[in-house]
């Protein structure tokens, strides 16, 4: 087992890219000499006490990407998920948004932490027949009542034609200047007509009767994929917001269940099938991937750079997305449809999502909910589970004696020992220099203010998906995660690695092999290890273009 535990394994040294990216010089100049990359991005399925009981409020995933579709470079996408873990058959009501919740997707770009500007989307459900519904006489002749019917669509729905629908829903889009609670609101409307400012969200893919295949729902619901004019933007972008497939891949259940797998690569190479890498470790297959069967609700937007940066000299933006409700909520005791409950009160943040898995493995329990609430700017208050993670610890206790004995070693501690881990401070609360820390500041600030949020350099093109590699940065894409994230990121492979020490060895960058300077191999003896939850993942699993997520399985196949 020397090979495995070897000073240089292949961990951080893959294939290189076909085409490699381009980046401005100015940027790379600084890449070549500091480099670091982002840990713990990955999924946040239920991922602390409070949210699991709001599940059309909770944000699964979240992705901000320079724009990879054709002719499309000088575009940010920008995906916040929500409603994670939908059963495609969970009818018959599937899976609205919340109608008293406000959406948000925010960007601070200038590193202080707080938001610049946010898009925030407000939803709004209907029955037709004003509120009562398709109704439909039932009884004998003479004596025939009109009765609303049980279900959400009374018969096929296609492109062009929904009036089937029984059910519609629709939603808005403001663009919030300055502080979302008291910046400048304006609405996005859809490109050449300002007087349409409401947007349909298609229906769920409830079942091939209803919209005959996949072929035919898709066509339903590209009618909503909108060009829209941003206010004070020039250019148009695009907007999306509907089911899509769930684009995460996660080993869920046997993670959680104290990580019920060896969690290093089991072959020589990720699907060789050769079973010649750790002994009994876990290999790549489809079916560890929990969430194959699951769908999520999209919130998409394609946005020109030029309107999201604060400058030219400013190329990093940071986002994250929330979702709030008002304070007080009030059921009716004799609910309708239209008033199930009385809302009321200032609206309050009840999930938010930047780097996703923070909250599951890096927050302890008792902090989750405080986290779920609160702001970037304040995210100083959880720098003890940054600089002193408990997720190595846990592996170490759970591994150390079988990875002793299998691989015929005697390591002392798999974790990561030099500490405060200023590596992780730099992923989860700062940016690294020359790849997504912001440099330029206003109003006398001279450094990014600490603050946990997904960093994108808009200077850094994009790479096709043809040319994506699954590890991001560390295998040479320099256009990947951590730059950002992009639904073909394997982000629980990166995270595994980096949280246990793979930045304490040298980093594969175009002017050569480089260590950053936080640690050495001593630090961590296993940090070089292919850590994998065997769950694999990439762009081909993806659409080459917006809103880049794969159509919805359908409830119903027949």
């Amino acid at each position: 087992m020397t090979k495995l535990f070897s000073k240089r394994s292949s961990t951080f040294m893959p294939n290189a890219i076909s085409n490699a990216t381009t980046v401005k010089a100015s940027v790379l100049a600084i890449l070549l000499t500091s480099f670091g990359v982002n840990a713990v991005h990955a999924s946040s399925h239920r991922e602390a006490p409070n949210i699991t009981r709001y599940p059309t409020l909770d944000s699964s995933d979240f992705y901000m990407f320079n724009s990879y579709e054709a002719n499309r470079s000088d575009f940010v996408t920008i995906i916040a998920n929500y409603v994670p873990l939908q059963d495609a058959y969970g009818g018959p009501n599937y899976f609205p948004m919340d109608s008293a919740a406000k959406y948000n997707i925010h960007i601070d770009n200038n590193g202080d932490g707080m938001e610049d500007l946010t898009f925030q989307f407000d939803f709004k459900q209907m029955l037709t027949n004003d509120s009562k519904g398709t109704q439909v006489e039932v009884g004998p002749e003479g004596d025939k009542k009109l009765v609303s019917v049980p279900l959400k669509n009374t018969g096929p729905v296609t492109a062009g034609d929904n009036a089937a629908l029984n059910f519609n829903e629709t939603y808005t889009v403001q663009l919030i200047t300055g502080p979302a609670k008291t910046g400048v609101m304006a609405s996005v409307a859809a490109s050449g007509n300002a007087a349409t400012t409401e947007f349909v969200k298609p229906y769920d893919y409830i079942g091939d009767k209803t919209f005959t295949d996949a072929a035919g729902y898709q066509a339903y619901a590209d009618q909503y994929n909108y060009e829209v004019a941003i206010p004070n933007c020039a250019t148009a972008g695009r907007v999306f917001v509907g089911q899509r497939k769930d684009s995460f891949v996660v080993n869920l259940g046997e993670t959680f269940d104290l990580v019920n797998y060896v969690p290093v690569e089991g072959d020589s190479a990720p699907g060789a099938g050769d079973a010649n890498g750790f002994p009994s470790g876990i290999t790549q297959d489809p079916a560890n991937d929990d969430l194959v069967d699951k769908n999520v609700t999209t919130i998409a937007m394609e946005i020109p750079k030029s309107c999201l940066t604060s400058s030219s000299e400013e190329p990093v933006i940071g986002a994250w997305t929330t979702a709030e409700l008002p304070q007080v909520r009030i059921q009716n005791p004799a609910a309708t449809f239209d008033k199930p409950e009385v809302n009321g009160g200032a609206l309050t943040q009840v999930s938010r999502l930047g780097n996703p898995l923070v909250n599951e493995l890096v927050i302890g329990v008792a902090d989750k909910d405080r986290f779920s609430t609160s702001k970037p700017m304040d995210d100083g208050q959880f720098i003890d589970y940054v600089t002193n993670p408990s997720l190595p610890l846990l592996l170490n206790t759970l591994f150390l004696d079988g990875v002793n004995t299998l691989a015929g070693a005697n390591f002392t501690d798999l974790a990561p020992t030099k500490f405060p881990r200023s590596d992780l401070v730099d992923t989860f609360l700062r940016g690294f220099p020359g790849v997504n820390r912001p440099t330029v500041f206003a109003d006398g600030q001279t450094e990014v203010v600490a603050s946990e949020m997904l960093r994108l350099n808009t200077g850094i093109d994009a790479a096709a998906a043809a040319d994506q590699n699954t590890l991001g940065v560390i295998a040479g894409d320099l256009a990947g995660f951590p730059n950002g994230r992009r639904p073909g990121d394997d982000v629980v492979d990166v995270a595994l690695r980096v949280v246990m020490g793979g930045l304490c060895y040298d980093i594969p960058l175009p002017a050569g092999d480089t260590n950053l300077g936080y640690c050495v191999p001593e630090d961590a003896q296993v940090g070089n290890q292919p850590f994998t939850d065997g769950a694999p993942i990439s762009a081909s699993d993806f659409d080459e273009s917006f809103p880049y997520l794969k159509t919805p399985l359908a409830g119903s196949p027949n």
